[in-house]
């Protein structure tokens, strides 16, 4: 069960299973919400007219719903369904598995400290939790630099959870991509074009840069990095190298973005 109290926002997504549908709309439960009830009205189910309401949604279902309203001294939560696109529902769903397992990692790390769940929270986790706007977060970079970490923290809790968050977690990185077009009319304009493929790459250094060929005179960039702003400078250095090689020999060259 997740540690979140209180009440949503209104606005908020928040993952529902569903306990009970009737004719005018079905009642759920907010998994992140220690199981709070909330409502959505059959008009809020689906666009457009709601025939057979079970077509829709159903007993012990998960859905994502965006919340309408809150009260809670009554403790009332109005939900929509219909609000909430795929994109937006792939996207809520992943963040609570991954908050999920973020949640048994800091099982695993009480059990390796010995202590209780509740401790670890009281120690070090709810501080953590000010700092990051999810504890999978946190994880993830830890994962991504475990040495900012320790100089950042102290305490007999620091080296395991390191040791979990590496063993566990995949750090999070970002991946843009582009195609570079480059021609040149000369008798050897393969080798000038290849020796233009080659200055973008040494620019790049020791930056994780994939170039290959998708049909002459096209060549797709792929940049990975660990910040958006990184893989956008690399980008922009290991283009302006090749275009400036190709037109440096008599050639032409281009860049046409593309996101992944």
């Amino acid at each position: 069960m997740s540690r979140t109290r209180g009440f949503p926002e209104n606005g908020d997504l928040v993952v529902c299973t569903v306990t009970n549908v009737k004719n005018f709309g079905a009642f759920v439960t907010l998994d992140e919400y220690d199981d709070k009830e909330g409502f959505v009205h059959v008009r809020d189910v689906a666009a457009g007219w709601v025939k057979y309401i079970r077509d829709f949604i159903k007993e012990n279902q998960k859905v994502v719903c965006k919340v309408l309203g809150v009260d809670p001294v009554k403790g009332h939560i109005d939900l929509s369904l219909k609000s909430v696109n795929e994109h937006q529902k792939r996207a809520k769903v992943q963040q609570w598995k991954n908050e999920k397992k973020a949640e048994k990692l800091v099982e695993i790390i009480a059990e390796k400290l010995s202590i209780s769940v509740d401790t670890a929270y009281d120690d070090f986790v709810d501080s953590l939790l000010e700092e990051y706007e999810t504890l999978y977060e946190v994880f993830e970079n830890v994962a991504a630099d475990p040495e900012e970490f320790r100089e950042e923290y102290s305490g007999d809790w620091v080296e395991t959870f390191i040791e979990v968050a590496v063993d566990n977690v995949t750090p999070p990185f970002v991946q843009i991509d582009g195609i570079l077009e480059l021609t040149s009319r000369a008798a050897d304009g393969v080798e000038r074009i290849r020796a233009a493929l080659m200055k973008g790459l040494e620019v790049a250094e020791d930056s994780n840069i994939e170039i290959t060929s998708v049909g002459s005179p096209r060549y797709r960039i792929v940049i990975t990095a660990d910040e958006y702003k990184d893989a956008e400078e690399i980008m922009k250095k290991v283009s302006a190298a090749a275009i400036d090689s190709i037109v440096a020999a008599g050639g032409e060259g281009s860049l046409k973005r593309e996101t992944k």
